[in-house]
């Protein structure tokens, strides 16, 4: 339990919700704004850039290109990657990443430089669906919106929406491209997964409007994606163009209801997704964020939406592979998106977007509207007040020990028991006794963050020394494999760490067969020799599926190293296990499934 009280939690001014109306300075401000913008201004304005939070010089040619976002598009606002890095394309290692974490001194000192020369204040974006430390070294990272489902408290997932907008807002970002509110009922979805809160709509609406409220009172504009419900998809539309071929009574119940939920809770912004419903728009091969029937129709008219409506990121493939950056960003606006986002060219973009509306392609009305919405967003967070952030304040907000107390707590109670079969979970071994474990990886490559096992293996050990690991991939060869079926019976128990990813462009949601072979192997060795068998998921939970053999199987919804330390407390007994799925396994267990364990005698297991 968490050993101090969290602060209670009150709406501020600068998170108000987009239904409340501004006050007369924030009106008068936008009035006036808006009555001395030049064209370019105002088309500027629907766009947003990007940048990957990495030092950069104001004397580079990195720098240069945003300025030139800033002077010559005149950008309505920037989005905050992670880092990155340059990687070889080379065909025999697999094994580099190019994705690492930002850095939060350089995002914020990036946005203040950039809000320093910008006539219009910058309304900043970023992708903190798991918190800031999703993709910023150091800031907090919580588990991913399944494990809140299982754990099932709403107080954890505002106060998790809390915490998240006050490192944001340390850091000069304004919105929060989440909750995820897409109900995930399809086991084979490759993108979504853990990302959603479950699969049963009121308790996605409960949770999110919760985490809503909580990014709200920190002072950051909520955003519920992907509308309208990217849940039952098995295409990664970061890849191509995803199709839910259900009828219009099923999308209202299921897909379309948390929308509708967070819209009357007062979600500031939503997301249209990349995806192709025939019952909303039967135009065939149109993505929803190009749909005027989807968007326009649906979203601002049928549903009554007043908050900014964002497109997904362009550069997926799901648009990108039809229309040019141009095409697309003028048919998304057409449709009635507010704001393009993340286009493969801004400045096609915005010329395309500037040529429609000189051309009356796009009417100029509309584009106003659209230049409202954006500068009223900016004055519910106060930019017409103060844009630029503190950076000598960013080490005492960002990443403290009482925002990653809550973080430990959602950890700790969405660990999820679904199996046990000969009643070996809390594990009830000496100290001295010996251990394989097992890393299995889905494949070795993209790693540079979530490396698997980092905080597994020192915790396992911390607790019984003797412990062999070894890694296995689809990469293992057939000797390898049969190497660790041969030893397996020398050792005193066997616990399996299970890394399976559903990561945007990779297309892959499996372990290879040969492995899963050994997994299950594994299972009917242990059996006849005695020998305890765990073992543990990390990430995609739908693969307990394909291997119904494992006697025992715990589940953690997460990657990276708090879901490894919070796995090995509930393994050793220290932890209680109280997680319920958020989610069917079919074939195997219903939603709200899960297994009791109390915490132990501490030191049980020594």
């Amino acid at each position: 339990m968490l050993r101090r009280p969290w602060p209670k939690l009150t709406e501020r001014r600068l998170g108000a919700p987009a239904t409340a109306s501004l006050d007369a300075q924030a009106e008068k401000w936008v009035r006036a704004t808006l009555a001395r913008m030049s064209l370019d201004e105002q088309v500027g304005q629907l766009i947003v850039s990007s940048f990957q939070s990495n030092f950069t010089s104001s004397d580079s040619e990195t720098f240069d290109k945003l300025v030139a976002l800033v002077h010559d598009h005149k950008v309505g606002g920037f989005h905050v990657f992670g880092g990155a890095q340059p990687t070889p394309g080379v065909l025999l290692n697999p094994a580099y990443s190019s994705v690492t974490l930002g850095d939060a001194f350089a995002a914020a000192s990036i946005l203040n430089r950039l809000q320093a020369i910008s006539t219009v204040p910058l309304l900043n974006t970023a992708d903190f669906e798991a918190g800031v430390g999703f993709r910023i070294a150091g800031a907090t990272a919580f588990p991913r919106a399944m494990a809140f489902g299982a754990a099932g408290d709403e107080r954890l997932a505002q106060e998790a929406g809390r915490i998240t907008a006050v490192e944001a807002r340390a850091l000069g970002v304004h919105v929060n491209f989440a909750p995820v509110v897409d109900v995930n009922n399809n086991a084979r979805n490759p993108v979504i997964n853990t990302r959603s809160f479950g699969e049963d709509p009121a308790a996605v609406t409960r949770l999110a409007s919760a985490y809503v409220r909580g990014l709200q009172a920190g002072g950051v504009l909520a955003t519920v994606k992907h509308f309208p419900g990217h849940g039952d998809t098995d295409v990664d539309s970061h890849l191509g163009l995803p199709i839910i071929k259900q009828p219009r009574e099923r999308l209202d119940a299921v897909e379309l209801a948390p929308f509708r939920d967070g819209i009357a809770a007062g979600a500031d912004a939503v997301m249209v997704a990349h995806i192709e419903m025939p019952a909303l728009d039967p135009t065939p091969g149109t993505p929803s964020t190009l749909s005027r029937p989807i968007v326009t129709g649906l979203l601002r008219g049928e549903m009554g939406f007043k908050g900014l409506i964002y497109t997904d990121s362009m550069g997926m493939q799901g648009v990108a592979a039809m229309f040019s950056p141009g095409e697309a960003a003028v048919r998304a606006v057409k449709a009635g998106n507010d704001v393009v986002l993340h286009s493969p060219d801004d400045a096609e973009a915005f010329k395309a977007i500037k040529a429609a509306v000189e051309k009356g392609e796009i009417d100029r009305a509309q584009l106003v509207a659209s230049v409202e919405r954006v500068l009223g967003a900016k004055t519910r967070v106060m930019l017409h007040r103060s844009r630029t952030v503190n950076l000598d304040a960013i080490a005492t907000i960002i990443g403290g020990r009482a925002h990653r107390a809550v973080a430990e707590e959602v950890s700790r109670r969405s660990v999820t028991l679904i199996k046990d079969g000969r009643n070996q979970v809390p594990l009830r071994l000496p100290r001295d006794a010996r251990i394989l474990y097992l890393s299995v990886l889905d494949y070795p490559s993209g790693w540079g963050i979530a490396a698997p096992s980092r905080t597994f293996i020192p915790e396992l050990r911390e607790r019984w020394p003797n412990v062999t690991a070894i890694e296995l991939s689809d990469r293992s060869t057939r000797n390898e494999l049969d190497l660790v079926r041969a030893s397996a019976s020398r050792y005193d128990a066997i616990v399996a760490g299970v890394f399976v990813r559903t990561a945007s462009y990779s297309g892959r949601m499996d372990l290879a067969p040969p492995v899963a072979d050994l997994l299950r192997d594994l299972a009917g060795a242990t059996d006849k020799a005695g020998i305890p068998y765990v073992a543990v998921l990390f990430g995609n939970p739908y693969v307990a599926t394909f291997m119904p053999e494992l006697p025992a199987v715990v589940l953690t919804f997460d990657f990276y190293d708090l879901p490894e330390r919070s796995a090995v407390r509930a393994l050793a007994g220290e932890a209680a296990i109280s997680g319920r799925l958020p989610i069917t396994l079919p074939g195997m267990f219903e939603a709200g499934h899960g297994l009791a364990r109390a915490a132990a005698t501490a030191g049980a297991w020594r």
